[in-house]
């Protein structure tokens, strides 16, 4: 009896194992955190942050994945600090398509933006 709880528990720790390994991101990231806290630091102009995330986009096309959520309402904002509302805007709605929750978000964004 003992040894077929060990063997139980070993055969579902096996199973447990086998799955996590196989999980992968749901979103291509490529260096995102990392452009975020450069923004936030002031590290790299609004120019630079847009073509860095541009580039994830960019890469994540290529690898077949979505971006995760935020990156490309990070790009709208940055391209609203450059004086690019329309380029924003695309963006924003490029947010709305890919993560239809974020569409109350990105309206209001595109409202408060439309007035500057």
């Amino acid at each position: 009896m003992k040894v077929m709880n060990i063997a139980g528990v070993a055969i579902a720790a096996l199973l447990i194992t086998s799955c996590a390994k196989n999980k992968e991101p749901m979103y291509y990231w490529g260096d995102y955190q990392s452009s975020l806290y450069s923004y936030y630091q002031h590290d790299k102009s609004p120019e630079q942050q847009i073509e860095s995330l541009n580039a994830i986009v960019e890469q994540a096309k290529a690898k077949n994945k979505p971006v995760p959520p935020g990156l490309h309402a990070q790009i709208g904002l940055l391209y609203v600090d450059t004086g690019r509302p329309d380029l924003a805007f695309q963006q924003f709605n490029s947010e709305k398509a890919q993560f239809p929750e974020s569409a109350a978000y990105m309206d209001f964004l595109m409202r408060n933006k439309e007035k500057k």
